[in-house]
């Protein structure tokens, strides 16, 4: 959680990728999906995210999820919000 936001960080090698922790189409938990390459699966229905832009590659969602501008900072994770 940062604030009231929950957020899922996905670290992928040396990048860190941060989005809304819930899938647009019925909360499914994101930070549980399959990731392949930049593409996180909601483990409830299969709709696909790509976690760079946060576009929907796949349904049923149909909304986007939100990504956050992530870094470490002294060994702990920023999470910029708007």
């Amino acid at each position: 959680m940062v604030a009231d936001h929950a957020i899922a960080v996905f670290n992928l090698g040396t990048t860190l990728l941060a989005i809304d922790a819930a899938c647009t189409h019925v909360k499914g938990p994101l930070e549980r999906g399959r990731i392949e390459g930049t593409i996180v699966t909601c483990p409830w229905h299969g709709s696909q995210f790509d976690l760079s832009t946060g576009e929907v590659k796949r349904g049923p969602a149909t909304q986007p999820v939100k990504t956050y501008p992530v870094r470490l900072e002294n060994g702990k994770l920023a999470i910029e919000l708007p």
